[in-house]
């Protein structure tokens, strides 16, 4: 077996190839050329010796003239990014957390001994002993930036506190390192270790957007701070050597990395107990078990964009949009002050606490009614290309206590409006027969009756080429006698033509937006007009013509909502909001202060002369028996249905509505499509008209919403029959003759009991809701719907009555 052979140092006899021979003994006593390199190793290693004291020693000097020579920001002088709470109206339930760094400062007393214990245990076991500074990891960090290595060396919690809390401390260099050793030195004269530990648990991250221990401990076990547990707190301050996976490292986040956060929550607990934090006197004792009760991680970061993916996200769009207006933030950055930050900021750095409108149970029973995920939803289980919107105001304050336009904030907002990738506004629907409150109402205001008569047959107007019909029945049982009342019961859109052309479609332009409706879209090219600027008299009759009469031209549902909601309070008007109050924390005395301005102003303003909405609501109190949508316990309540078609010259439907209210709520509901203009068609086949399933989503809700509020029941006020009987266009009505009763309809001059064998044309659900190409076209098909029996007559503009199936056009 081969032996190695060890060679003396020096070389020599005895070495591998003797005195002068070759081999690694030539650098014996004698060999020049080794002595020359171990004299110029001496003096490279002196000189690097000599460069790093001069490094440390440079650094000292300059730590220590700029600590004398600089001023520096303190943590009284900043105020670190928080998040925004949103809160529905019981300023309990959160609706959305929105922040760039969730944050929520709190003071040390609010956090545990054991917590703060945790963080010292994991992040600097020193704290407690040290001046804050640690001047061998500013030297070492030198010596690593001047030779290339890894930039690397603790830092104490102070200096930890300094790199977190100022922009200019996040490179890692030797120069961060002085500035660190500067600021921390200020932070530990001037404050005392309690207080650089609030301030360090106040900006830290720890994960899933997470910045601070509050934060943290909402997001990680849903509990205040204060509730904490020693092992709760373990985990945490585990979390903050790495929050999140690099490209190096998981880690220590338990729902990512669950070994090496359990190693480390270990290693935490071993450092409390070794510094006497556990299992000492007075002290608690060490957890024996890790956690189970941690919250599994939220898409798109808890707290960060909570809410925002959930129903109750366009809330936060219209809260952003209402700030904007009351002046509590700006648009130039020329204009941002203390008070008045950028709006495109403000929700997500301006730490506010807001109080929106929303009432947490209202919008419980809408989003269980019209979420089509929702179990009992009536979307549930219907084709995939439906969509509902539900949009409800308190008549009396404008406050909207729930809103549905779909499932986040980030997509379209089919209650309200859109902005598309062109800048254009969109989100209108076609309101159909339901737009027939303001036609009514601004006839009555302009001197018509409801028993004023009007031509009701199907004709084609002068100088244009479509038709007017009511669902395709040319000859309602009216005749070219109809009432305005039993045109609007009926949803008769020949008579309601002629109205419009009478007083002006200006007039009924004013009315919708007397009554709240801010927008509405020609569907010709499907520009957005701005009601609330524009001189009504300068959008009629072009572009909306005559046919605005019966609901063409598309409005938002929560426009229509806030219509309703005024008819509902006796013509008094109340823009509908969401803001109720905004606050924001006063850092200096720790408590929530109202921003000036941010409160609502209730402001009513009589719009519509009560005998007009008295008039027109005796009317619509009518139509909840007719469409078999009546309210629980014998609740009065006022509605109107109606629905636009699919397509020019289409029986089918593409929009479909049922609007109403009481004295206390006012809601609007809208049936439509996704995406592409689809017909609107139940999963059994059923043509979907306003009488049945936005009435069934509307009567569902209603009753939900008085049950929860437990509001009382409340009568409207009686007709007031204003107007002239005489002012319309119609016939004299015949003379009244007295057939025989048919059975179950003991007055005869009832509009609703069938005459002649024939029910008359045109209602809500007969046909026609106005038809395409400016009104011409049937939207129904008749009542018959197409030769089937459909007891719900056409699908035209609303559904009236209920009544048995019947082979000839329905009301």
């Amino acid at each position: 077996m081969a032996r190695a052979s060890v060679s003396p140092v020096s070389g020599g006899p005895g070495g591998p190839g003797g005195p002068t021979g070759p081999g690694r003994g030539g650098r014996g006593a004698g060999d020049p050329a080794a002595a020359a390199r171990a004299r110029k190793r001496k003096r490279m290693n002196m000189l690097i010796a000599g460069f790093a004291v001069f490094i440390m020693l440079a650094g000292l000097g300059v730590v220590g003239f700029t600590y004398y020579s600089t001023n520096v920001v303190l943590p009284e002088d900043t105020d670190p990014p928080q998040a925004t709470t949103i809160y529905a109206y019981d300023n309990k339930t959160i609706i959305a957390k929105l922040g760039e760094e969730n944050r929520t400062l709190v003071t040390i007393d609010q956090i545990p001994q054991h917590v703060q214990d945790a963080v010292a245990a994991a992040e600097d076991r020193n704290f407690y002993k040290h001046s804050g500074v640690d001047y061998k990891g500013i030297a070492r960090a030198a010596w690593n930036n001047f030779t290339g290595g890894d930039k690397q060396g603790a830092s104490t919690i102070t200096q930890q506190y300094a790199r977190n809390a100022y922009d200019n401390l996040n490179d890692d260099t030797y120069a961060r390192k002085v500035k660190e050793a500067i600021l921390a030195s200020k932070l530990n004269d001037k404050y005392t270790k309690p207080q650089i530990m609030q301030h360090y648990l106040n900006v830290i991250y720890f994960g899933r957007g997470a910045y601070g221990i509050q934060a943290a401990a909402q997001t990680y076990f849903k509990k205040d701070v204060s509730k904490l547990t020693v092992a709760e707190g373990a985990v945490l301050a585990a979390l903050i050597k790495q929050p999140q996976a690099t490209a190096t490292h998981k880690g220590y986040d338990p729902a990512v990395n669950p070994t090496d956060a359990q190693g480390r929550w270990q290693y935490v607990i071993d450092g409390m107990v070794a510094e006497g934090w556990l299992d000492a006197p007075g002290r608690p004792q060490r957890p024996t078990e890790y956690p189970k009760n941690i919250q599994k991680p939220n898409k798109g970061a808890i707290g960060v964009d909570f809410g925002v993916n959930t129903p109750q996200g366009n809330v936060i769009n219209y809260v952003r949009d209402e700030m904007r207006e009351k002046g509590l933030c700006v648009e130039s950055e020329a204009d941002v002050t203390d008070a008045k930050p950028l709006c495109s900021q403000a929700l997500m750095a301006g730490g506010y606490r807001i109080r929106t409108t929303i009432d947490k149970k209202i919008q419980d029973a809408a989003v269980a009614v019209a979420q089509r995920k929702a179990k009992d939803s009536e979307l549930n289980g219907q084709p995939a290309n439906l969509m509902a919107a539900v949009v409800a105001v308190e008549p009396k304050t404008g406050r909207v206590l729930a809103y549905y336009g779909g499932d986040n904030g980030t997509g379209t907002d089919y209650a309200g409006k859109n902005i598309d990738s062109n800048g254009n506004v969109t989100g209108g629907h076609s309101p159909g027969s339901s737009f027939k409150i303001y036609t009514l109402a601004a006839a009555l205001k302009e001197g018509k009756a409801l028993e004023s008569r009007w031509k009701g047959r199907a004709f084609t107007p002068p100088n244009t080429k479509f038709k007017v019909s009511n669902a395709g029945v040319d000859n309602p049982s009216c005749g070219n006698s109809c009432t305005l009342k039993v045109s609007t019961l009926k949803s008769l859109n020949v008579p309601f033509y002629h109205v419009t052309e009478d007083i002006g479609p200006d007039k009924v332009v004013q009315m919708a937006k007397d009554a709240g409706v801010t927008m509405m879209w020609d569907t010709k090219d499907s520009k957005a007009y701005d009601l609330v600027k524009a001189d009504p008299k300068e959008l009629a009759p072009s572009p909306f013509f005559h046919v605005i009469g019966y609901g063409q031209y598309p409005i938002t549902v929560l426009d229509h909502a806030n219509g309703v909601a005024t008819f509902a309070n006796q013509g008094v008007y109340h823009k509908a909001h969401f803001l109720y109050s905004v606050e924001k924390l006063d850092k200096n005395t720790g408590k929530w202060v109202k921003v000036p301005g941010g409160g609502e102003k209730l402001k009513g303003e009589q719009r519509i002369p009560k005998d007009v909405v008295a008039d027109v609501t005796s009317v619509l109190e009518q139509y909840p028996a007719q469409v078999n949508h009546r309210l629980d316990d014998g609740r009065k309540a006022a509605s109107k249905t109606g629905t636009w078609e699919q397509k020019p010259d289409s029986p089918e439907n593409g929009d479909a509505w049922m609007i109403g209210y009481t004295p206390q709520i006012a809601t609007a509901v809208w049936v439509g499509n996704v995406k592409e203009r689809k017909p609107l068609k139940m999963k059994n086949g059923t043509r979907i008209s306003g009488g049945n399933l936005p009435g069934t989503i509307w009567e569902r809700f209603m009753d939900e919403a008085h049950k929860v509020k437990d509001w009382d029941k409340l009568d409207f006020p009686p007709a007031a029959n204003v107007g002239d009987p005489e002012s319309g266009n119609g016939e004299a009505p015949p003379p009244p003759t007295v057939p025989q009763n048919p059975p179950g309809c003991p007055n005869p001059l009832n509009p609703f009991c069938p005459r002649d064998g024939n029910n008359g044309g045109g209602n809500d659900g007969g046909g026609n809701d106005g038809g395409g190409n400016d009104g011409g076209g049937n939207n129904g098909g008749g009542g018959n719907n197409g030769g089937t029996t459909n007891p719900f007559g056409g699908v035209g503009g609303g559904l009236l009555p209920s009544t048995p199936p019947r082979t000839t056009a329905g009301y």
